[in-house]
């Protein structure tokens, strides 16, 4: 039997595997804890002294631009539009009378000049005719002459007073009536001899002949609605473009100043100017369906590059600014207030400028306020800058990015 104050074998083991097992959990966590601060000191002296080491190059080397210097020139000011070729003239060439076709003079595709003989229609029907007709006029002129002297006879017995008067009122009649034949005769015979002028087909324009419409040996009449060719006129020939009509006073303004204005034909990817030419008529109202203008421009088209229905791209020069400030597009930064430029310093650093722009031409803007012609402003590496920065000026034939990736390359070996 044990006493109350004995000690208990079986309790003192206990006691002792919890003390053993709290100190072996007291040393895991310190050990967790200890290699934690271990890692977030060692994340933290690298930060720092990646920062030391960036801002002691930046303060020497600074982050690599590449610089342009905004210019002063005269930037022409257009207006894009989508236009039409036109000839100047078109013309389907059809026959005046009824006929076999028995020639056909022309080739496709050849250039015409007006007058020039076409194709040729069977004249023999319209040859007879005028013979019947002449022939007919011969006679009523003899009838007529006839008439006549017999008329001057009436008048001489009526004054003997050896004829009554409406004999010879009657044969005055007579006269007349012939005279009146006569005239029918005169007009049939000069009918005749037009259609036979219209035997011959010929080019009522210079211009260029499409594909041929009809073959000799058929019989064209005039309600053809085909035709027997189409000349169009290509040199000079026309584009008709249309403007917005918020646009239209610019360019009125210009023609009532009495200013030729000059129109760029380009192709459809607007890669090839084909074509320069002046602008020559505006039309006389607006289209209500789609709030545009019509106008109308003449180019030069020796070499024939424009061709009827083509589609074109149209610039009208509408003004001039003169010693406008440039700069190229890369250089305007975007911005909820106002548009920016970084504006190099002397001392290897740029500032933001707030500049007001204009017009783009090619790939440069126009800046209207902000910076003045002969300052360099940042083109290339501005997604990095800010308002201070130090900056090292890259070679213009070489990106910034990948100078940038070089510079950040020597800092990593160091």
């Amino acid at each position: 039997m044990t006493t109350p104050n004995s000690p208990n074998p079986s309790s003192n083991a206990v006691s002792r595997a919890d003390i053993e097992q709290a100190q072996l959990t007291r040393r895991r966590w310190i050990w967790g804890i200890s290699a934690l601060v271990v890692i977030i000191l060692a994340t933290l002296i690298e930060g720092l002294v990646e920062d030391f080491l960036t801002k002691h190059n930046g303060s020497h080397q600074g982050l690599p631009v590449v610089l342009a210097v905004a210019k002063s020139s005269n930037v022409p000011v257009y207006l894009q539009a989508l236009g039409t070729v036109t000839p100047t003239s078109s013309v389907t060439v059809k026959t005046q009378i009824n006929g076999q076709l028995m020639q056909v003079l022309y080739h496709e595709g050849q250039d015409v000049r007006t007058g020039e003989l076409l194709a040729q229609i069977d004249p023999r029907p319209y040859q007879a005719q005028l013979i019947q007709y002449q022939g007919q006029l011969a006679r009523d002129q003899a009838l007529l002459l006839n008439d006549q002297l017999n008329l001057k006879r009436y008048q001489l017995l009526w004054k003997q007073d050896s004829v009554a008067k409406q004999t010879m009122d009657t044969q005055a009649a007579q006269v007349a009536q012939d005279e009146g034949t006569v005239k029918i005769d005169q007009g049939l015979v000069q009918n005749t001899q037009l259609n036979l002028t219209y035997t011959r087909i010929t080019s009522p324009i210079d211009g260029r002949v499409g594909l041929r419409l009809v073959d000799p040996g058929n019989y064209v009449q005039t309600s053809d609605t085909t035709g027997i060719a189409v000349i169009n006129t290509l040199d000079p020939i026309t584009v008709i473009f249309t403007i917005p009509e918020d646009n239209v006073p610019e360019v009125v303004d210009q023609i009532n100043a009495g200013k030729p204005l000059t129109v760029e034909a380009y192709d459809r990817q607007q890669n090839r100017l084909l074509a320069t030419g002046t602008l020559i008529t505006i039309d006389n109202q607006i289209d209500p369906t789609t709030g545009t203008v019509k106008l109308r421009a003449q180019f030069p088209n020796k070499k024939n590059l424009l061709f009827p229905n083509q589609f074109v791209n149209i610039n009208l020069l509408i003004d001039t600014l003169v010693n406008a400030t440039v700069v190229p597009t890369a250089a305007i930064q975007p911005s909820t207030q106002s548009p920016y430029v970084f504006l190099y310093n002397k001392d290897n650093t740029v500032s933001i400028k707030q500049v007001k722009t204009g017009v783009t031409a090619d790939n440069d803007m126009t800046v209207v306020t902000g910076i003045a012609p002969e300052q360099s402003v940042v083109v290339e590496g501005a997604d990095k800058l800010t308002d201070g920065a130090s900056v090292t000026v890259a070679d213009p034939t070489q990106p910034a990015a990948a100078t940038a990736k070089k510079h950040a390359g020597g800092k990593h070996n160091k």
